[in-house]
């Protein structure tokens, strides 16, 4: 029951805050903010707020500064279209998905890379050793 309540409420926020977002803040720092994810504590007292932003690393630390700035703005947003008792204080975290995305595509690249480099040797490769001296290697020879 608890879980359903978290989820629908963290939802809500990220719709709200999205929202909100999309009509602008007068911050000239904010930069293209993307709201991926909200996690609501259990006693539904705090929030977390996953964001990614579009731009160079300059650009997601201002834009970083700049939500934190208005975070009472946006707190007030969300209480205002609530229909709770308490509202949550919000904690924005850039969310490290994009990065992580594209480390991962960077090794699987390299795995696959490296994969090709295995088939091409194995399919150049004999076996190590001698030859079995027990075993007949053709019969053509005994017939002399």
């Amino acid at each position: 029951m608890a879980g359903e309540r978290q989820a629908r409420l963290a939802d809500r926020i990220r719709v709200i805050l999205a929202e909100r977002l999309e009509k602008g803040l007068r911050d000239p720092r904010l930069g293209f903010v993307t709201i991926t994810d909200v996690r609501v504590s259990g006693d539904l007292q705090h929030a977390s707020v996953f964001y990614t932003v579009l731009g160079t690393e300059e650009e997601r630390l201002s834009s970083g500064a700049a939500l934190t700035s208005a975070t009472g703005m946006l707190r007030s947003e969300v209480g205002k279209q609530l229909s709770t008792r308490l509202v949550p204080t919000l904690e924005f975290i850039p969310d490290a998905l994009p990065e992580n995305a594209d480390h991962i595509s960077a090794l699987l690249r390299e795995a696959q890379q490296r994969d090709a480099d295995v088939a091409k040797l194995a399919s150049s490769a004999s076996h190590a050793g001698d030859a079995d001296p027990y075993i007949r290697q053709d019969d053509d020879d005994t017939q002399s």
